[in-house]
């Protein structure tokens, strides 16, 4: 850490003392319609042939001899603008573009610079703008930003009905899933069918599955950075839909004579209420439903302060007389500060807290008072400073650090039986992680660029909490506890990793490159689960003198291509990493109230492998994309599957995926999605033997997923009605209709053996589906 601080400070001197002959020109970049800030917006200087884009926060800022410039700053879909300036002082520039929808005779899904695929220094990341999720047919008629992702190439998912989503071949934990910052520890309502995130309340949405830069932390898979809207800094709106589900509903205005604006949006679903009429008997009284609620104010101080604060919360309730809930709050306030043209700051503080439990009785009906009630949670709050030094047009320096605390509570319950009451929670757990990081991103010459960094990070586990120590009898069986040591105060575990990261770019033509990544990531904290798809009850744990850090290391190659002038943009990337430190499971693992959960926990090592083809068609009546991938997940864990590789339980060998939007005219809009994905892995029985009058299966070759079940395939369509009529003589309308399962595909979530209600002696295999029916779904759709 001192060799980073000692970096940071000479590099920070030299860069003084060569910015001091140049000038720099900077300012903000916002949508003229809403006064929303614009992410991504090239600023290219012509006499140079070189420039730089807008950061999440519409800040651009060029460093450049003194001399006269002209600048031009373009986004797709809103209009050009070029400005010719005299640069002999330092400069404030700050514009607002137009959009140009009005004027353009054809669709174009993508909102960023041209060639930004083959010029961009990133690879291995993926960005879907609201407009494009917006028009692709969805589950019930309703947008969705995760499921939309699972599009993409290298992102999949267990099945209908998993929470979360698997990257490159991980967990859903080993995914950082960001919204305004702050960590979300369940992205998904109602199993999976939907995301927390209210589309109507979304920004700007960017997934990073390698070449990580040093500012991110935390995860070893991927990074999902959701950013929220500002709300309206020009005039209020009202947004909402009316769908088969749910419906939501979004406020937004300017306050403070336009210093300033906000934004609060909100969702319920009320299938449990249309669905009461219908229950009686024991669902009498069944809660199942979910709502959300998301909201963002900004307040510019002045030309070099800008305060944000946001914030989210949601809740999932299932159940009747036993049932269970879960859900996310997460707060986050932000401080911009421009300390002078080319020294940019955001510091952000976030609170999350994820929590869940179960609880029977919930209605008072035992007559005996028997009861149980379980609650457990994870939360963190953090203090995060990030820096942006624009150098020159070639260099842009980012560092930073931060702080981040957490507190695990693995279970707090009670248990009531014949009117006694008896404590079985467990204590709580403590640890915090900080860390530091310092990057450049470095333009050798008009072919060659580089982006560098490297970042340090440092956990530990604090008091008061236990070390325990187990004695491992046999191989892949569960340890027995033999000793514990207990901690009041104090550190009682640490562990420290350097993490460098490094990506190159190599412009063959201008509509040619290759690129090249490599980064190391290390996580803290970890999801234990034990079944065929994580659940909303699953446990958070932190690392320990056991339990040790993940690590990922992940190398990447690209080639990336236009085609037609931007019409069509392809690729195809190819990836390996090793992967140190996987948790598995002894067989019949305990992970609920379990004291001694370390005992039941397996390591070993992990590698994911594969290739990413992408090939995306951006303008004309018909758009969409088409992705493959080729990949494999295997892991190796002492005592399972005889030593050896094995795949895991997300493995996927083949995921293709077909989006197709089509714009009739100015009314009439129509979409298509196919997906189709190899089955997941699964362990069956080799041979049986009958006992006692049970026909008993076995795997005499005690092998780990070493079969599958079928494939999975899905065909949706979807299509949206402009209204004529404007809405109250001012505002706008349109029907979604969509199609979902179109052809009835009863596609399998998991296939397991079973013995027969009649003949315990003979045995079955049952095919289990989610979904196994087409679903057609309408939404009405409304601003003004």
């Amino acid at each position: 850490m001192k060799q980073i601080l000692t970096s940071l400070v000479f590099l920070l001197t030299l860069t003084y003392g060569y910015s001091q002959e140049r000038k720099t020109v900077s300012g903000y970049i916002k949508d003229a319609s809403d006064g929303e800030s614009l992410i991504g917006v090239s600023v290219y200087v012509r006499e140079i042939g070189n420039g730089t884009v807008t950061n999440d926060y519409g800040y651009y800022a060029l460093n450049l001899p003194t001399g006269t410039y002209t600048l031009v700053f373009n986004y797709i879909g809103y209009e050009k603008i070029e400005k010719k300036i005299e640069l002999t002082a330092d400069l404030k520039l700050s514009l607002e573009l137009k959009d140009e929808s009005l004027k353009l005779q054809e669709v174009v899904i993508k909102t960023t610079k041209e060639d930004e695929n083959v010029k961009n220094i990133e690879m291995s990341v993926n960005k879907v703008e609201m407009k494009t999720i917006r028009q692709m047919p969805a589950l019930l008629g309703e947008v969705d930003l995760v499921r939309s992702i699972q599009l993409l190439p290298g992102v999949t998912s267990v099945g209908e009905g998993a929470s979360g989503f698997n990257v490159r071949g991980g967990n859903i934990d080993q995914n950082l899933v960001l919204l305004d910052e702050a960590p979300v520890f369940n992205s998904s309502h109602l199993f999976g069918f939907f995301s927390v995130f209210n589309p109507d309340a979304i920004k700007d949405v960017k997934l990073v599955k390698g070449g990580i830069p040093a500012q991110y932390g935390g995860r070893i898979s991927s990074i999902l950075d959701v950013r929220l809207k500002e709300g309206n800094s020009k005039k209020t709106e009202i947004n909402g839909g009316v769908g088969t589900i749910f419906s939501r509903l979004s406020y937004e205005r300017p306050f403070a004579k336009g210093k300033g604006s906000f934004i609060v949006a909100g969702r319920r679903s009320y299938i449990d209420v249309l669905a009461k009429p219908f229950l009686s008997g024991d669902l009498k009284g069944s809660r199942f439903y979910f709502y959300d609620f998301t909201a963002k104010a900004n307040y510019r101080i002045d030309d070099k302060n800008t305060v944000y604060a946001s914030g989210y919360f949601g809740r999932d309730v299932f159940g009747a007389d036993f049932g269970f809930d879960w859900g996310n709050q997460t707060a986050t306030a932000r401080w911009n500060h421009v300390f002078n043209n080319k020294l940019f700051m955001n510091f952000t503080t976030f609170y999350s807290n994820y929590d869940y439990g179960l609880e029977s009785d919930r209605n008072n009906t035992s007559k005996t008072g028997d009861k149980f009630k379980w609650n457990s949670n994870i939360q963190t709050w953090s203090l995060k400073p990030d820096f942006t030094y624009y150098l020159t047009p070639n260099n842009t320096v980012t560092f930073g650090g931060q702080y981040i605390n957490y507190t695990s509570k693995p279970g707090t319950a009670l248990a009531i039986s014949s009117g006694e009451s008896r404590n079985i929670s467990l204590d709580a757990r403590y640890a915090d992680e900080s860390a530091l990081y310092i990057g450049n991103e470095q333009k050798v010459n008009d072919w060659l660029s580089f982006q560098y960094g490297i970042r340090y990070s440092h956990f530990r586990n604090l008091g008061p909490g236990t070390n325990f120590e187990f004695q491992e009898i046999v191989k892949g069986e569960r340890k027995i506890p033999v000793s514990e040591t207990k901690y009041e105060t104090g550190v009682i575990n640490e562990y420290g990793n350097w993490e460098p990261r490094f990506s190159t770019k190599i412009e063959l033509s201008p509509s040619t490159s290759i690129k090249a990544s490599y980064n190391r990531t290390v996580q803290y904290l970890h999801l234990l689960s034990n079944t065929a798809a994580s659940s909303p009850l699953d446990v958070w744990t932190l690392s320990s003198k056991i339990i040790k850090p993940q690590i990922a290391d992940q190398v990447a190659l690209g080639w990336f291509q236009n085609f037609q002038d931007n019409t069509y943009e392809a690729s195809v990337e190819v990836y390996y990493k090793d992967l140190q430190n996987q948790i598995d499971y002894v067989r019949n693992s305990d992970l609920l109230l379990n004291k001694y959960l370390e005992g039941d926990l397996l390591f070993g090592n992990g590698r994911a492998y594969g290739a990413e083809f992408y090939v995306k068609k951006n303008r004309g009546k018909l758009t969409g994309w088409l992705s493959y991938t080729l990949a494999r997940t295997e892991r190796k864990i002492e005592g399972i599957n005889n030593n050896g590789w094995f795949p895991a339980r997300f493995d996927k060998t083949h995921n293709l995926s077909v989006v197709g939007l089509y714009q009739l005219n100015e009314r009439w809009s129509f979409s298509t999605n196919f997906a189709f994905n190899t089955g997941t892995p699964a362990s069956f029985p080799t041979n049986r033997f009958e006992w006692g009058g049970w026909a008993l299966p076995q795997n005499v070759n005690d092998s780990r997923n070493a079969s599958r079940i079928p494939s999975y395939h899905r065909l949706d369509f979807g299509a949206t009605l402009k209204s004529k009529k404007k809405l109250f003589g001012k505002g706008q309308g349109e029907w979604v209709f969509s199609v979902y399962n179109a052809y009835n595909r009863r596609n399998p979530f998991s296939t397991y053996v079973q013995q027969n209600e009649d003949n315990n002696l003979q045995t079955e295999a049952v095919r289990y589906s989610i979904i196994g029916s087409v679903i057609p779904a309408v939404t009405y759709n409304f601003k003004f």
